[in-house]
């Protein structure tokens, strides 16, 4: 599989650091009258991301303490539970939340945060078995998923 590329965006200054790992959750409304909200705002709200870079660029900003700074993120992989017939290395599927048991242990891998239902996805590992305490058990394989 190729490498990702990068994309730029900005976040605050004092959370900009190779590794970080965050979700987008969307433009407030606070960004309405600045004039690089569409700098800040160029990533899809519900995926998971990597800052992979972080550029000397920096730019006020009243939302982030500190301003902003420009950084380079690639998606990032979403551990997630799925039916274990998908679950294959290097398959596409498209990602569909696995259960609806809210107080089983699993629940927050059948439904976690930066996977999108409907998205396509590669699985990128296979690293086992759903929790012990699964209702669905052996049905169900914990995956890392990456998004298309």
């Amino acid at each position: 599989m190729g490498e990702a590329k990068a994309k730029v965006t900005l976040i605050g200054s004092e959370i900009a650091k190779a590794g970080l790992e965050f979700i987008y959750e969307g433009a407030i409304p606070e960004c309405g009258a600045c004039s690089l909200r569409k700098a800040c705002n160029n990533l899809k709200a519900g995926k998971r991301y990597k800052v992979v870079g972080v550029r000397k660029a920096t730019h006020d900003c009243p939302v982030h303490m500190n301003g902003a700074s420009a950084v380079e993120v690639v998606d990032a992989a979403v551990p997630a539970l799925i039916h274990a017939d998908m679950a294959i290395k290097n398959t596409r599927i498209s990602f569909e939340c696995a259960c609806v048991q809210t107080e089983c242990e699993g629940y927050l891998l059948c439904h976690p945060d930066g996977a999108v239902e409907g998205e396509k996805y590669t699985v990128t590992a296979v690293k086992g078995n759903a929790p012990n305490a699964c209702e669905k058990g052996k049905a169900l394989k914990l995956v890392d998923l990456l998004a298309v």
